[in-house]
This record gives C-alpha cells, structure tokens and sequence, in this order.
C-alpha cells in the first residue's frame, strides 16, 4: 500500500497517510466546496488500510479550522479508527491546537466523546502561520 499524499490548497487540509509507520496526518483547512469529493478518497484508502493496519494506528489532527461538510468526514474516520481499537489494535488520536483556539480543543474533546479511541490533546505554542504548513 503506498502512502497517501495530498497537498493542502486554501480550502482543503494536507494529507499524509502513512501505512508503514501507522501515523496519518490531517493539518490545515477544511472547507472544500464538496467534502464528499475530497475526503471519499481519504477514506476509502482509511478503509483499504484497516484491512491490515499496523500495531499501533495513530491520527493526528492539527486543524486550523473545518466546516460542518468536513467534520461530518472526519467523524467517519474516527469510527472506522474505532473498530479498529474494538478489533485489538493499538488506535489513538493526537489532537493539536493553539493556546489562542479554544473551539478547536472544544472540537478535539467532542471527538474524543463520540469515540473509544484514546486521544492526547497537545498545545502547540508557534505562530498560527507556521502550524498549517
């Protein structure tokens, strides 16, 4: 399986998926016109992954913002994160947002109630402009 690479634009999020290391990437923007159209790939390759996934499966959410369409995805993603903690594997979640973005650790703790799945909550303390690139 090869990595999923996908570069982020003013509206969408960068994307790096990393079937070897088990670490998969969301960072940036979230605000694409159709979010079926971005994050069906996405997710079909999550889903093509959670058929044989690493030990140890972690996603990690550097977010700087998402609109409803996108959440709506990302919760998708969680669940299918989720059955595979229910099937054994080791699955977490690393959530990251600035000291200045109290809704998007809001966001993060909301998620983190929807799901089983172990989420870390971690304040990164740079510029706004140098998290999302």
């Amino acid at each position: 399986m090869e990595i999923l690479e996908k570069s982020s634009t003013p509206v969408t999020p960068h994307i790096n998926f990393n079937p070897k290391t088990g670490v998969m990437l969301i960072q940036g923007r979230a605000i694409p016109q159709n979010a079926e159209e971005f994050w069906g790939p996405v997710l079909k390759w999550f889903y093509a992954y959670s058929i044989a996934p690493q030990s140890n499966t972690k996603l990690v959410f550097n977010m700087e913002y998402y609109n409803n369409s996108s959440s709506r995805q990302i919760l998708f993603l969680l669940h299918k994160l989720n059955e595979l903690k229910e099937q054994g594997y080791n699955a977490s979640v690393l959530w990251k947002y600035t000291t200045e973005d109290k809704e998007m650790k809001e966001a993060g703790y909301d998620f983190s109630c929807m799901v089983e799945v172990p989420f870390e909550f971690e304040v990164v303390n740079v510029e706004k402009d140098e998290i999302y690139k």
